[in-house]
């Protein structure tokens, strides 16, 4: 999952949320150099992580990528799986309480701006400014982490395959998230109550 997933998956909880949202730039024992509940945010984000790439449902949705896109179509199913997370009448009612949480997610990170770790404190404030929490909701936001996505990988030089793909097989990737989302959401809400027993 991507920025948003692992937003809304903290429950609130400002060092949770900000160690699952992290949890990429933060590499092997690094995770100790943190207070406890943001280790605990770590954790929480690697088991999203690995729930979501054993889920049959994720793994369908990926295959669409594949044949672009390889090891790296489970990359593009993260941004895919915000987007219907950012429509899901379930988890926001609306655009207005989607910004909200937006602009509570960033409020809550810049009380931690001295302990962000590089590169993700370099690039929180292009994702304040651009607001890309909110913007997963649009096809033209989802174009754009694409390009952002294929900008930062080594061996991958053109999102269009990516977004064409993302038009063309829309109604069958929301089937996928449809069939995904509940069960991780469980997940994550257990997985969150056992970190938590220890407090």
């Amino acid at each position: 999952m991507n920025f948003l997933a692992h937003a809304y998956l903290s429950f609130r909880n400002p060092e949770i949320l900000v160690g699952n949202m992290i949890s990429d730039f933060v590499k092997g024992k690094r995770k100790f150099d943190f207070p406890e509940n943001i280790q605990k945010g770590i954790l929480l984000h690697r088991s999203i992580d690995e729930f979501t790439d054993h889920h049959p449902a994720a793994k369908e949705a990926a295959s669409y990528f594949r044949k672009d896109y390889r090891l790296y179509a489970p990359a593009f199913i993260d941004i895919v799986f915000d987007y219907f997370l950012a429509r899901d009448p379930s988890v926001f009612t609306d655009s207005g309480e989607l910004e909200a949480f937006a602009d509570q997610t960033y409020r809550t990170l810049d009380r931690f701006t001295d302990i962000l770790p590089s590169p993700f404190d370099i690039m929180f404030p292009h994702m304040k400014n651009k607001n890309w929490l909110l913007n997963y909701q649009h096809t033209w936001g989802i174009h754009n982490s694409f390009k952002g996505l294929v900008s930062r990988a080594e061996y991958m030089n053109d999102a269009e395959p990516a977004f064409q793909t993302f038009i063309q097989q829309n109604k069958a990737l929301a089937d996928c998230y449809n069939d995904f989302f509940p069960s991780l959401r469980e997940f994550a809400t257990q997985q969150y109550a056992s970190l938590l027993k220890n407090d």
